[in-house]
């Protein structure tokens, strides 16, 4: 009862496509995209920084502070 066929997905992607219109759904598309591709960007910035903190001796540590 629960599951979602082909057919079904087939119908909703149509309905979905009629009522956007295709123009709109690439924009979206497109815009989703630049925000996934930004946030793992700052993902990696984030990693890349807390590996540098890590590197840092508890001396270079202090510098940064005063």
């Amino acid at each position: 009862m629960g599951e979602i066929s082909i057919t079904k997905l087939l119908v909703v992607a149509a309905l979905i496509i009629l009522v956007f219109g295709t123009k709109k759904l690439r924009t979206l598309g497109g815009d989703l995209g630049s925000a996934i591709k930004g946030f793992k960007k700052a993902m990696n910035d984030d990693e890349t920084a807390a590996q540098k903190s890590a590197d840092e001796t508890p001396a270079e540590k202090l510098s940064h502070k005063e």
